[in-house]
């Protein structure tokens, strides 16, 4: 009850979006010396994808951000690029969850659900779901205590951010994720999925809603 009187006074708060980035482009790499990780990385939008993000920047929603984050992927970044006429920060801490594999054939087929009931489990020099969470909240906690009662975009991965939202959400594989009981999300990740925050003074999430 003490946050919805914060929230209802108009205290201090801080809006944070939560975006995946758009869609992808593939390519089959026949020939190129880069490892798995920075292939992946540099993976660009595909035509759709750029309308995709075009599209939902045109929405009023999605004006006059404040600030604008990105993890370093290529696709997160030219998502971002239509949330900003400045500059896009650009925050590791965000990356997607690493894989810790050379090879495509590498990755067991049941990894995510592997991932997902055991949130120590990784492969090889590739990440936990617990690792990603620590550098994620590490990383969010540096932008509220920073930026506060301002309106922030912040462009990720999809693995990542549920991954983050566990801390307080409940999250089920291929499944819905509740808040506070009440399901929110229906589990299924778009391009440009998008998730709209609310923090007190304190830093403490007040909502959450999925934002279409």
């Amino acid at each position: 009850m003490r946050y919805a009187i914060i929230y209802i006074r108009g205290d201090i708060t801080t809006t944070i979006y939560f975006m995946r980035h758009s869609e992808p482009l593939k390519p089959q790499n026949v020939s190129n010396n880069d490892s798995l990780q920075v292939q992946n990385e540099k993976w660009v939008l595909t035509v759709n994808g750029e309308n995709i993000a075009k599209q939902k920047s045109l929405l009023d929603e999605f004006k006059n951000f404040d600030f604008v984050f990105s993890s370093n992927y290529v696709r997160s970044v030219s998502t971002a690029k239509y949330f900003t006429n400045d500059k896009i920060k650009i925050n590791e801490a965000f990356n997607e969850r690493k894989f810790g594999i050379n090879n495509w054939n590498e990755l067991p087929s049941d990894f995510e659900k592997k991932q997902f009931d055991n949130f120590d489990y990784k492969l090889g020099n590739g990440e936990s779901i617990n690792e990603v969470i620590l550098r994620e909240e590490k990383a969010l906690d540096e932008i509220l205590k920073n930026c506060k009662n301002q309106k922030i975009l912040i462009i990720g991965h999809s693995t990542a951010l549920s991954s983050l939202f566990s801390k307080w959400c409940e999250i089920s594989y291929l499944g819905p994720y509740k808040y506070h009981g009440t399901e929110f999300f229906d589990g299924k990740w778009d391009y440009c999925e998008t998730f709209k925050l609310i923090f007190d003074h304190n830093n403490n999430l007040l909502d959450i809603k999925n934002i279409k």
